[in-house]
């Protein structure tokens, strides 16, 4: 009554803090039947701004990281670091392209990143390129960066904003 104890909880009821999860993702590292109904609530997305064919053994991006294993069809995201993509992110993080499932190819630069697009022949400039969202979950992309979903979310810095009513 008064004494500066802070909210008691009381009988019958709970408290939960939220936190990743008002995000829509998971923070359990495991399947979770309750955590996997979250849906995402932030999508990150750009678009394929140049697209080569290299042939076999030619290196891709800074300090040739990925070298080609056999001639390959590249793609070239207008997304980097200085907007909040990971910049440590491995050879074959997870990308969704035009909604499949695709695969980075090579260090993440300031202002790009480079995709494989094996597998996505019909792949054009313009094509959508998303980094998290509805078709590939934060959870992911961290835990294929050694990092945590709270990172990503909270690191994203110059990229265009808009909100939707869902």
């Amino acid at each position: 009554e008064g004494r500066g104890e802070g909210p008691q909880p009381h009988e019958g009821r709970t408290w939960a803090r939220p936190g990743l999860m008002l995000y829509g993702a998971t923070p359990f590292p495991a399947p979770h039947a309750q955590a996997d109904q979250l849906r995402p609530v932030m999508t990150i997305e750009s678009r394929l701004i140049a697209i080569r064919d290299l042939p076999a053994g030619e290196p891709v991006g800074y300090g040739a990281r990925f070298v080609t294993p056999m001639p390959m069809r590249i793609g070239v995201v207008a997304m980097g670091y200085a907007d909040g993509y990971p910049q440590f992110a491995p050879d074959g993080a997870p990308v969704s392209i035009d909604g499949r499932p695709g695969r980075l190819a090579g260090r993440v630069s300031m202002d790009m990143l480079t995709v494989d697009l094996s597998g996505h022949p019909e792949a054009t400039v313009g094509t959508p390129v998303q980094l998290w969202g509805d078709h590939l979950p934060a959870t992911e992309l961290a835990r294929h960066c050694g990092t945590s979903a709270y990172e990503l979310l909270c690191g994203v810095k110059r990229v265009a904003r808009s909100w939707r009513d869902s």
